[in-house]
């Protein structure tokens, strides 16, 4: 709400609040007719629900015949965004038209692939992915949605000059059995993994070195089912993804021998 460019409209996804939260929202709903919300019952922890819920949040705009925006963004219950964030992402994507996919940095180290949280989204792109405008409701729904945007040839980035602020560490509820465990339903390839794997208990970002151990377990235990939210992707999807892996770990060798040499 006090961005300096304001949204269209704002969807809040009130996920079996036992606080006061409804009671904010309600507050905040009071003259604004651009805060929709949508209110869920308490069951519970469960992280497949939460692109459920991205997924609720966009068929309410069609069901509504909300006015179609250029953009949507991401946002989560426990991140801070300064008032300009939204004023320059968007700058960049409207100046680079073959990003679909951009948000800010909350870490202190340079991040690879767009955040979840803090996302903005090109909505020309999503709308004509295999998703049909809805993201997969599958594991590893963030990465998929990043992979599918650079096989159809666009790109994505990440703003080191923006920054917001993310609360609740990383991994802190799920111990990262979502990080290995879907890249076994996306088909990484079994050394990216183990790359992956060294640079964060080496350097103990991201996921820290005790969640690295953790996500290469998963990827090594884990079992995708047939169906449902633990199903694998498409076999398409599938292999464009180890032959990008396969040609960033080469590219990283040549850059190696590069600087070595």
């Amino acid at each position: 709400m006090e961005q300096t460019i304001t949204p269209d409209y704002i969807i809040v996804i009130d996920d079996g609040s036992t606080d006061k939260t409804k009671g904010l929202l309600d507050c905040m709903r009071k003259g604004r007719e651009s805060l929709y919300i949508i209110t869920n019952p308490d069951l519970g922890y469960d992280i497949s629900r939460v692109v459920k819920n991205w997924n609720s949040a966009i068929k309410l705009t069609r069901d509504r015949r909300l006015p179609r925006t250029d953009y949507h963004m991401i946002a989560t219950d426990d991140t801070i965004y300064p008032q300009y964030y939204a004023e320059k992402i968007i700058s960049h994507l409207d100046s680079h038209p073959s990003v679909a996919i951009a948000s800010g940095n909350y870490a202190s180290y340079y991040s690879v692939m767009p955040h979840g949280a803090g996302r903005f989204v090109r909505n020309s792109f999503f709308e004509t992915t295999s998703w049909h405008g809805y993201y997969p409701e599958q594991m590893g729904y963030e990465s998929a949605i990043l992979y599918e945007a650079k096989y159809r040839g666009y790109t994505h980035t990440v703003l080191e000059n923006v920054k917001f602020e993310h609360i609740n560490p990383l991994g802190h509820v799920h111990k990262f059995r979502e990080f290995g465990a879907s890249m076994r339903t996306l088909g990484y390839h079994p050394l990216f993994v183990l790359a992956r794997f060294l640079k964060y208990l080496l350097t103990g970002q991201v996921t820290g070195r005790l969640g690295s151990i953790y996500m290469i377990y998963y990827y090594l235990s884990y079992d995708p089912k047939p169906e449902g939210y633990d199903r694998l992707y498409d076999s398409n999807l599938r292999q464009y993804i180890r032959a990008n892996q396969i040609k960033r770990l080469k590219d990283a060798i040549l850059n190696l021998n590069s600087r070595f040499s």
